[in-house]
């Protein structure tokens, strides 16, 4: 089964698979894994509804409490609130650990007071050490959702976490990769002009680590190379459906027809994902609440893109178009990187 298929075939019955070659015999054998492993996904037996939570709503109105598989295909996931609530005690957790090792490391042969680790994360950081640890939690992070949604469950990791094509046909009018790109590039450029007329973010943390061509460098090729991945597919791929369903099923709980119950949660989960994207990022923008609020606002847009198609390409397109049009904007603001700020 490719990575991309939408629809995988069914397998053919056991008569017809033996009547054919062993090469034929065993491509329907992995075509049927590869239906089994939807079907896991989809909760269900039958063929799975295709298409956006958005789009389904608007096309079932009046469908009343339906079962798990009527739900639209990109919300129909193979974990929920359990599996949450282990995943976020697993990410805190390894945080701190992290944060326990590095402090461990330098502090060895030495004393660091309070202060001193205060500023080897905050207001003094070694881009090396921040760039480092960041990569080092996004690999654990990969980590737990591989072993836990893939390997423990047999299912694809990377369709099974919204990656798919997003449909370009002119009657979807989902649009193309490139126009999620571009999009999030001229996104780039409201945030920055808006940025601009925020007061008080002259020593923001994050501007620390720009003042040194590494750490420019390092920063960068992070947030071009490995954060649209990572944070896409956790925020869009892994926290975005099984908000919705969340949602949804407090909705119908409480007597709420199917369709609304869909549409409250898509709503509910935009907005959400988008909140705690901004606030992950608080702390390296100094928790300047205006700064906050437009990464907020950039977040429920990538989400909302995500919703609207049905897949984390749309969202991810859109990360990758906005941090590259910052990576750009650096490259040419510091001539590549030989002219940077001044430290104080």
């Amino acid at each position: 089964m490719s990575l991309w298929d939408d629809n995988p075939q069914k397998q053919e019955g056991a008569g017809n698979a033996q009547a054919r070659p062993d090469g034929a015999s065993e491509s329907r054998t992995l075509e049927s894994r590869g239906a089994a492993a939807d079907s896991a996904l989809s909760g269900e037996s039958g063929s799975p509804l295709t298409g956006d939570p958005i789009s389904y709503v608007g096309l079932h109105p009046g469908t009343a409490h339906p079962p798990p598989c009527n739900l639209p295909e990109d919300l129909r996931i193979s974990w929920s609130w359990p599996h949450l609530l282990v995943f976020l005690v697993y990410a805190l957790i390894s945080q701190i650990v992290i944060a326990v090792g590095v402090v461990g490391y330098y502090s060895a042969g030495r004393h660091l007071t309070p202060l001193q680790i205060r500023q080897m994360f905050e207001s003094d950081p070694d881009p090396r050490l921040i760039v480092g640890t960041n990569v080092l939690w996004f690999a654990l992070i990969f980590l737990f959702l591989y072993v836990t949604l893939s390997v423990l469950r047999d299912l694809p990791f990377w369709r099974s976490l919204g990656w798919k094509k997003i449909n370009a046909s002119a009657l979807a009018g989902k649009g193309k990769p490139w126009m999620y790109f571009m999009s999030g590039s001229g996104l780039s450029l409201f945030v920055i002009i808006a940025g601009s007329r925020v007061k008080n973010t002259e020593h923001v943390p994050i501007q620390e680590m720009f003042k040194s061509r590494s750490g420019a460098m390092l920063l960068m090729s992070m947030a071009v190379l490995i954060a649209p991945l990572v944070e896409e597919t956790v925020f869009r791929g892994y926290l975005y459906p099984v908000f919705v369903r969340l949602v949804s099923a407090a909705a119908q709980f409480f007597g709420v027809a199917a369709s609304r119950a869909i549409r409250a949660g898509v709503i509910t989960s935009v907005l959400t994902t988008g909140v705690l994207f901004g606030l992950m990022h608080a702390p390296q923008l100094g928790w300047t609440w205006g700064l906050v609020t437009l990464l907020i606002l950039v977040g429920v847009i990538f989400t909302f893109a995500r919703a609207w198609t049905g897949t984390v390409v749309a969202s991810f397109f859109l990360h990758l178009g906005y941090n590259s049009m910052l990576a750009l904007l650096m490259i040419v603001g510091t001539k590549g990187f030989t002219h940077m700020a001044p430290h104080p």
